[in-house]
């Protein structure tokens, strides 16, 4: 009822302050997955190369340079027509705030964290490979898959190029400041055809029972949303994840028609009865073979260790082409090849049901509408 209220005042609130926009992207496929637990699947699914939403963004202009902003945007399965993130009302963003021409913008409420905002756009998954495409088990929060709630977040204006930022996510536990809290913070500078950023988020006590604070649950997480294929199999099942942390670099460097992309990560996860780690290579590339064709490539290659002694590797391939029939609407077709190695038995590409051996291959094409 609360969504169709907003719906019906909609009119109203754009008369009042003349700055209210509705928008939104619906995104579905068809997709083909080699092995899902043993066996071929043909299946339907929402939200590949972006999650399918809508949302109400507004500003109201306050005088000197000053503006009251909020955004509210709601991610939903256009399949089955249920909410996403958790059946949250508006799981994707929720905010509200006041930015400054000259000082930036400051923000509270559920929000990206800033290896996402700053790095995560220079990774093929969140360009044109899909979430699916994402590094093993979006261990690295390079795709944008991942909110924090009770999130205070500051984001600088440009400076000839150069921008920064960082968040904070309350854990909101009376005597438990460090449990369930998270921080992170990114820069990112872009000169011509040059853009370089990096970024470093940390979880505290994300697996906390009970708790409500930054890190919630199903779409922002609980326990086993940290303890992917990853860190499952490298800690071997030992203790519960107790922090979890994330640095990210890349850039990339336009020429001509073609644009070339290199990202790394370094994860690590600390949990009660060991740690591990695993660092994560990308390079990737798109090329503009006409005003209406876009065809990407990327590979990735993870490798992991622990203290329990796993050393689990994966080997991935991401091949995409993106035609669009007008700005706002495009067809797409995207291949996803990963091989587990080393002490990972099983391929899973991120999101998926894991194959029965240790290899996984899937094929998308779908259409995607933005307005």
């Amino acid at each position: 009822m609360t969504t169709l209220a907003i719906l019906a005042a909609l009119p109203t609130l754009c008369a009042a302050q003349g700055n209210v926009t509705l928008y939104g992207i619906v995104d579905t496929g068809v997709a083909y997955l080699s092995n899902q637990g043993g066996g071929q699947a043909w299946k339907t699914q929402s939200s590949n190369l972006s999650g399918s939403r809508w949302g109400l963004r507004g500003a109201e202009d306050l005088g000197d340079g000053l503006q009251a902003i909020f955004l509210l945007e709601n991610g939903f399965d256009i399949n089955s027509g249920a909410m996403a993130q958790g059946k949250r009302e508006f799981g994707r963003q929720a905010y509200v705030g006041l930015k400054s021409r000259r000082y930036g913008a400051l923000t509270f409420g559920r929000q990206y964290e800033s290896v996402l905002q700053y790095v995560g756009r220079l990774s093929s998954a969140a360009q044109w490979a899909s979430i699916v495409g994402a590094h093993v088990a979006g261990m690295d929060d390079l795709a944008p898959a991942f909110r924090v709630n009770n999130a205070i977040k500051y984001t600088s204006v440009n400076y000839n190029g150069f921008s920064f930022g960082g968040l904070y996510g309350a854990s909101n536990q009376a005597g438990e400041f460090a449990t369930n809290r998270a921080w992170s913070l990114g820069a990112r500078y872009s000169h011509g055809p040059l853009v370089l950023a990096l970024g470093y988020f940390v979880l505290n006590h994300p697996a906390a029972p009970g708790t409500a604070g930054a890190v919630g649950a199903s779409g922002a997480g609980t326990g086993s949303d940290y303890r992917g294929a990853f860190a499952l199999k490298a800690l071997d099942g030992s203790g519960t994840i107790t922090r979890h942390q994330t640095f990210a670099a890349g850039g990339s460097y336009i020429a001509g028609r073609a644009t070339l992309g290199l990202v790394y990560s370094h994860v690590l996860f600390d949990a009660t009865g060991a740690s591990a780690r695993a660092d994560n290579y990308e390079i990737n590339g798109r090329y503009q073979a006409s005003p209406a064709l876009l065809l990407g490539a990327a590979y990735v290659y993870t490798d992991g260790r622990s203290d329990t002694g796993q050393r689990p590797k994966y080997h991935q391939i991401n091949l995409g082409a993106d035609y669009f029939l007008s700005k706002r609407t495009d067809l797409y077709l995207v291949g996803l090849y990963q091989r587990a190695a080393g002490d990972a038995q099983n391929a899973e590409l991120n999101m998926l049901p894991a194959s029965s051996t240790n290899v996984q291959t899937e094929v998308m094409a779908g259409i995607r509408h933005v307005f």
